[in-house]
């Protein structure tokens, strides 16, 4: 009977209204969280009873949800706009395998038009179409009943009463299931659409205007160098490679089938092949990376709220450059000076939107020429961004065939997938050895070193899971276990007195990145209280008479 009501175009019931807009969200937008439901509970029969109940307690909740928000003037709007982003909410869960939390959202601001331009394809505007467009036009062209404001108020109220009657009604008989399914997988909140990217929009906007007043603590404004760089014979000059969704797995470095590192393998360097990132995806990972916080105590907000390694590198009058070809630093680099090479247009390294990560080299040895102190330079790295894996690279690297030659990774096997990701390391390891190359090229002048660390890894399909970003706790390891590389002159060897045959031997030790920002102050020779000599990864393969430098203070 609503039916009719509004196909003929009279008034609508909106009571009747917000249960049939309910009942579309929950059979439409939600085929992520159902599959997931389905995959948990799929065994038994009390198990289908439990997950027809949890149908009906969403379809309860949403619809009070939008009961009490259903205003004159404003419920439409509210409505169109939550129908609009389940859709582009559903695409990404149902494309990628992604679960929407406040660090995704965190994602989604900061990151650049390149990176959002690179996600859409006609796909998106299939879901944006039929579970956006079409239905925000039905909702728009439906008149629907007013009532007097009191009467609407005790409308709500009455339904607010029966929703929660019913709510309590549903959760009696299986309390102990909601219970398991609440402790044991917590984080099926996170696809319930759109109550997942609700909340987390104003989780992140909460947390952002309560830390935009906090202000800036220093860090290390004590550090120092160990040895005057003026009775030295060569300045130290340390180029940190910031990588971008490598994964370990795919390094042939590490075992892997596939030679995806043919020219590194050929250089003298040392490889830690069972290293882990702070987070998931470069919002999260780059500022934790260059914090003095462990993952265990480390929070976005805390990170953005101390000066980092870079700020005490500036501090002990190491001079710092970040070269950036990805999304930017994320406050990183807001105090030392930058270099966004994204958009440059260089005709061999750049194309119409982008730059390959050759370009982070680009006049670099004016700079080099110009320093009078140490210095670290940061390169930041487009990498192995996707899901344009095929873009990251010029045509030359196209080695492994078939390759996925879309973004949209759903439609290539995993097989084109794998290649056209091995292609981007097949860049990096090219760029890699480029890197050093060109402190070889500068080692009459310096101590020069390379250290590579990537971001975060990837996922390229193993469960139907793509890309990176979700939350930490269950996350796959191929989005966790990342590169970690190191290259020393000999010079540099001497210089912080490493004993190279223990070095190698700490290959298979499990590094992190909370091991970044303390190994670059003891490969810098910085003395200061923020050092931890426990976590410096050169500090126990020094030799006796360097191993006392640096050290904690007391």
């Amino acid at each position: 009977m609503a039916i009719n009501k509004i196909t003929k175009g009279g008034k609508v019931n909106k009571t009747k209204f917000t249960l049939i807009i309910s009942l579309f969200i929950i059979l439409f937008t939600n085929k992520s969280f159902w599959m997931e439901i389905v995959k948990i509970y799929n065994n038994s029969q009390q198990n289908i009873f439990f997950i027809i109940s949890i149908f009906f307690f969403l379809l309860i909740f949403i619809n009070l949800c939008l009961t009490l928000i259903s205003f004159k003037y404003i419920f439409k709007p509210l409505v169109i706009f939550i129908l609009l982003s389940a859709s582009l909410a559903a695409y990404f869960m149902n494309s990628y395998g992604i679960m929407i939390d406040r660090e995704m959202i965190r994602n989604v601001m900061e990151t650049d038009i390149n990176e959002a331009k690179a996600l859409f394809n006609p796909a998106i505007l299939l879901y944006l179409l039929f579970l956006g467009i079409i239905p925000s036009i039905f909702v728009y062209r439906q008149r629907l009943e007013e009532k007097p404001f009191i009467k609407e108020l005790l409308t709500k109220l009455v339904a607010t009463v029966i929703s929660l009657l019913l709510i309590t009604a549903i959760l009696f008989p299986f309390y102990k299931d909601y219970l398991s399914l609440g402790k044991n997988y917590k984080y099926i909140r996170h696809l319930i659409n759109p109550v997942n990217y609700i909340y987390a929009i104003s989780s992140y906007t909460k947390r952002s205007l309560t830390d935009k007043n906090i202000p800036l603590k220093p860090l290390g404004t004590d550090a120092v160098l160990l040895t005057d760089v003026h009775q030295r014979k060569k300045k130290n000059l340390l180029i940190i490679v910031v990588g971008e969704a490598a994964r370990a797995v795919n390094f042939s470095l590490n075992g892997y089938r596939e030679k995806t590192n043919p020219l590194l393998s050929k250089e003298k360097i040392f490889n830690f092949n069972n290293t882990y990132s702070c987070g998931t995806a470069t919002a999260a990972s780059v500022p934790c990376m260059f914090s003095h916080y462990n993952r265990d105590n480390y929070s976005r907000s805390k990170a953005d709220h101390y000066e980092n390694l870079l700020d005490v590198l500036t501090h002990a009058g190491i001079k710092v450059l970040w070269r950036d070809n990805n999304s930017g630093c994320k406050g990183v680099c807001e105090r030392v000076e930058t270099e966004n090479m994204e958009h440059l247009h260089i005709p061999a390294l750049c194309g119409s939107e982008e730059c390959f990560d050759m370009v982070l080299l680009n006049n670099l040895q004016d700079y080099v020429d110009s320093l009078d102190s140490d210095a670290l330079i940061v390169l930041h790295q487009k990498g192995s961004h996707g899901p344009g894996y095929f873009l990251r690279h010029p045509p030359q690297f196209s080695t492994f065939s078939p390759e996925c030659t879309t973004n949209q990774l759903q439609e290539c096997t995993q097989d084109e997938v794998t290649n056209a990701y091995n292609d981007t390391l097949l860049y990096t390891d090219y760029f890699l050895t480029q890197v050093i190359s060109f402190l070889k090229d500068n080692s009459d002048k310096f101590n020069t070193a390379m250290m590579y660390m990537s971001d975060h890894g990837e996922s390229l399909g193993e469960n139907n899971i793509y890309l990176h970003g979700l939350p930490y706790f269950i996350a796959p390891d191929e989005q966790k276990h990342i590169p970690f590389i190191v290259w020393l002159s000999p010079d540099y060897i001497s210089f912080i007195g490493l004993d190279e045959t223990n070095m190698k031997k700490q290959h298979g030790t499990k590094f992190s990145h909370d091991n970044l920002f303390h190994s670059v102050l003891g490969l810098m020779g910085v003395k200061t209280n923020v050092y931890d000599r426990n976590l410096d990864v050169f500090a126990r393969c020094r030799t006796s008479r360097q191993n006392i430098t640096p050290g904690n203070l007391p």
